[in-house]
């Protein structure tokens, strides 16, 4: 870690309170000049940090930028057992392709990737993923033998509980999941998900599963391109957010995916997921390849799957693909 990193965490883990340049010297084992060179990069990076006479220097509540040294502090215990495996791009090309190429080379369980925007983000079917900055691209590693499901589907499903749980208890908002993993506030996609896992040909088995989320967070309305504006929203489209808020949701995302004290129960995480699916009931349009047609959503099964009633009064099973509501 540089100079420049070290007083980042150290002024992060006091936020909102002084400390003299003698002292963060002092803790860190370096000069004082040194340490307000680091103050002054900071300051150039977009940190807003005070300074007073005979008070030292204060990171105040004003900054929200996406940093590993802003999350650490905000790991619960056993996730601290990642903290190394914390990567932070500026901009990644995509945080799924770069946590894929970890994996393949043996990352550990946890490793995370985050970055302040995508150049080429990725949804599901390979659709490209509005990725501008300011919002938040993070994708983790997950070894399966970790969470101990007997259906891979419930991994999409934990992670759609488990951001849905970190959005609601840092900004107070309650987002719907429509099947299978976009998130929904006020009836428009604030955020999506993907999951991708690769399998061990000799033993049939999912060596490991990358969880890719992004989450509109500042945008505001105008900012997302046209075709985007009636359908997609972000966590705070008309004002400004709280205080270090993506750093907050970056770690209790993580505290959530891989901070858990005991393997997630299967059925808790599908009984969850029921609760918050926000088509149950309704009338869908469904996609798969060349085929569309219209249905009612009525339930899923123990293993994540869509059960509709076409008009006909036939009922499907739906385990992949693609559906609209109606409204």
């Amino acid at each position: 870690m540089g100079t420049k990193e070290q007083v980042l965490a150290l002024l992060e883990q006091h936020r909102g309170a002084c400390l003299s340049g003698a002292e963060i010297a002092g803790r860190l084992h370096l000069s004082r000049n040194a340490v307000w060179k680091a103050v002054n990069d900071l300051r150039k990076a977009g940190y807003q940090i005070e300074a007073a006479t005979n008070r030292g220097y204060c990171l105040t509540d004003a900054n929200d930028i996406l940093s590993v040294q802003g999350i650490l502090p905000l790991l619960c215990e056993n996730a601290r057992a990642f903290a190394d495996s914390v990567i932070y791009e500026k901009e990644s090309r995509s945080t799924n392709r770069t946590a894929k190429a970890l994996a393949l080379d043996g990352a550990a369980h946890g490793t995370t990737v985050l970055a302040d925007s995508q150049s080429s983000g990725r949804g599901r079917y390979s659709r490209s993923f509005f990725s501008p900055p300011g919002g938040l691209y993070l994708s983790i590693i997950l070894h399966p033998e970790r969470l101990h499901f007997s259906q891979i589907t419930a991994v999409t499903a934990f992670a759609a509980v488990a951001v849905c749980e970190a959005i609601e208890a840092v900004t107070g908002r309650a987002p719907a999941i429509k099947w299978v993993n976009d998130l929904f506030l006020g009836g428009k996609k604030v955020c999506g998900i993907l999951t991708e896992a690769v399998t061990d040909f000799e033993s049939g088995s999912h060596s490991w599963v990358v969880v890719g989320i992004g989450i509109n967070v500042h945008a505001k309305q105008a900012d997302f391109p046209p075709e985007l504006r009636e359908t997609a929203t972000s966590l705070y489209p008309d004002t400004l957010p709280e205080s270090g808020i993506r750093n907050r949701l970056a770690a209790e995302i993580i505290n959530r995916l891989a901070g858990f004290d005991t393997p997630p129960d299967e059925k808790e995480i599908f009984a969850e997921y029921r609760k918050r699916l926000m088509m149950l009931g309704k009338q869908v349009t469904v996609i798969r390849g060349d085929e569309t047609y219209c249905a009612v959503a009525e339930d899923i099964d123990e293993t994540g799957r869509l059960m509709l009633r076409t008009p006909d009064g036939q009922r499907q099973i739906l385990s992949s693909g693609e559906i609209r509501i109606l409204t």
